[in-house]
């Protein structure tokens, strides 16, 4: 028989049963929110670049050495001299019996090494003398296409000057720069064996300096080395010059010198001038002076019979 009185007894012993065990049950806590504050946040970022400098520092040591090629000066097992380099000189049938004087001014065939590039043979009065610079023939180069108005030929000849010489020089010849100039570059050859003694001839170097005139620099470019100051091209960086500069000649018949069509095919090769300003070209003769050449004469000069002899004997002392 149903009692309503136990029903209600019954029920109540069950709520009185959870309420005695509802401390067993698991209580979630819940942790109190925390934002990242600013001050906070610069210096986590402080810490974590300070442990990270450590950490290159002492395991990445070759991150704060320079590297080689950056590195002004090189220290070469063999000192670079006189006879490590060849210079290559640009002259012509016509030009060379005025001007080979100048050559004597700075070749010694006994420490100095160089060739003289004519288009045709000049008088004999220089053949086997010893005071001057072997002579060479230039190869024909009338295959070569050349478009620039009113200008000279000859400029395709000479920039091929830069193959012919890489081509009669062996690879254990022991050149390590190959120079080049104009008949009336006089060149300063202690001074230059220093100056490029700073750099790796095992890579790719192309020296020299532009003109001092703005003019010519606006009219060619600012950023390439021109003749008649001379140039130099480390040996590495001029027989792969040599090899490519055939093909490279066809497809800048429209510019004016030779300078020029070695500069273009440089920058081919990806090469920059590396610039050194004491290579001279003095086109502006008019208004040079003496404290300009004295105090600027480092290693060649250009154009010497513009000016007067007292003054190129005075910057060569």
């Amino acid at each position: 028989m149903h009692n309503p009185q136990n029903e209600s007894r019954r029920r109540k012993r069950i709520i009185s049963f959870l309420q005695n065990h509802s401390s067993f049950s698991p209580k979630i806590k819940m942790m109190p929110s925390r934002t990242l504050t600013p001050s906070a946040l610069k210096n986590s970022i402080l810490l974590f670049s300070f442990l990270l400098i450590i950490y290159l520092f002492f395991y990445y040591p070759s991150l704060h050495a320079p590297p080689r090629l950056l590195s002004s000066h090189v220290v070469t097992a063999n000192p670079l001299t006189r006879r490590h380099l060849l210079f290559s000189i640009a002259s012509s049938s016509s030009s060379w019996p005025r001007r080979r004087s100048y050559v004597r001014l700075w070749y010694s065939p006994n420490s100095t090494r160089a060739l003289t590039f004519l288009d045709r043979a000049a008088d004999s009065s220089s053949a086997g003398d010893p005071s001057l610079p072997r002579i060479v023939i230039s190869a024909d180069t009338s295959k070569f296409p050349f478009t620039f108005p009113k200008g000279l030929r000859s400029a395709v000849r000479v920039a091929r000057v830069v193959k012919e010489a890489v081509d009669l020089t062996d690879e254990k010849a022991g050149v390590r720069w190959f120079v080049f100039g104009d008949d009336d570059t006089v060149f300063f050859v202690d001074n230059l064996v220093k100056t490029l003694s700073k750099y790796d001839d095992d890579r790719w170097f192309y020296v020299g300096s532009n003109s001092e005139g703005y003019e010519q620099n606006a009219k060619h470019s600012f950023g390439m080395a021109f003749g008649g100051g001379g140039f130099a091209i480390s040996h590495s960086l001029a027989r792969v010059l040599a090899g490519a500069l055939d093909s490279c000649l066809m497809r800048y018949a429209h510019l004016y010198g030779s300078d020029a069509r070695v500069f273009s095919c440089l920058v081919e090769l990806g090469v920059g001038l590396t610039p050194e300003p004491g290579f001279h070209q003095f086109r502006c003769m008019k208004a040079i002076n003496f404290f300009q050449i004295s105090f600027h004469c480092r290693e060649p000069l250009r154009h010497g019979g513009e000016v007067q002899m007292l003054r190129v004997t005075l910057c060569l002392i």
